[in-house]
């Protein structure tokens, strides 16, 4: 019998009403994301990236369609879920250590000690000392991390991320690629990554979507044919490229298409 897959999409719409009238955003027929599997979207602007992954939180209804995570439909936000976001939404008056834990406070249940599971987490990437810290006191960076300390605390087993890199500076965003790719496979996550870094979505992903112009459809689907140990050097190599220049001559095609 094949696995089922973690995350399914079935015929799902998403509709806004504008001044101009119905606005038709979203168009995903089918869309199976199995456990384990980092999967980023790609697309032109106003394509429906950012409205696929919110109706996939919880956070916004679909028109029309599901979204099934472990076999239960989600009719709001899903237990067993984290997200970050572009920006990291830290709250100013709380520590370093408190921002993290916030997430246990916000998901019911039977966490464990989430202050030492923070630190481990905080430890691990590269945040050791910062714990008693505010946010202001932090570099783009260093924030980021400690939001994706806070999407892990309660071992989640799906992972959303909203193009978490976008605000950096290039230099921190290999960076923070290469922290993601550690952690993410020492985890076996299963993630859903938005991004509009082709290099960046080849580099962490096992495969990737690439959308059409709105209404956002499914235009290509490429499974990343790479090592599953990755580092800097990878962005060197022919296949890297060769698979890099496939996506990007998709997402050129459907944005000439809007």
């Amino acid at each position: 019998m094949a696995p089922t897959p973690l995350l399914q999409l079935r015929e799902l719409t998403r509709s806004f009403s504008t001044s101009q009238g119905t606005v038709d955003a979203l168009q995903v027929d089918s869309l199976d994301v199995m456990e384990g599997e980092f999967l980023s979207i790609v697309g032109p602007s106003g394509c429906g990236k950012t409205t696929l992954l919110r109706i996939v939180a919880g956070l916004l209804a679909p028109t029309r369609g599901r979204v099934i995570i472990e076999g239960r439909e989600v009719t709001g936000p899903p237990p067993n879920m984290g997200i970050v976001y572009q920006r990291p939404v830290l709250l100013p008056w709380r520590t370093v250590l408190s921002n993290v834990v916030l997430a246990s406070e916000i998901q019911p249940g039977d966490h464990g000690d989430v202050h030492e599971r923070a630190r481990e987490l905080l430890d691990s990437v590269g945040l050791r000392g910062f714990e008693q810290s505010y946010p202001a006191q932090l570099s783009g960076g260093m924030q980021q991390r400690v939001a994706l300390c806070r999407a892990l605390l309660t071992d989640p087993k799906l992972l959303l991320m909203d193009e978490p890199f976008a605000a950096l500076d290039a230099i921190t965003r290999e960076r923070m690629g290469l922290l993601l790719h550690r952690l993410l496979r020492e985890s076996r996550k299963t993630v859903v990554f938005i991004t509009h870094g082709i290099s960046e979505a080849v580099f962490l992903s096992n495969e990737v979507i690439v959308m059409t112009s709105r209404p956002g459809t499914v235009g290509k689907r490429l499974l990343v044919d790479l090592p599953e140990a990755r580092g800097l050097e990878l962005f060197g190599t022919p296949k890297f490229a060769e698979q890099a220049q496939e996506i990007r001559k998709a997402v050129l095609q459907y944005s000439d298409e809007a």
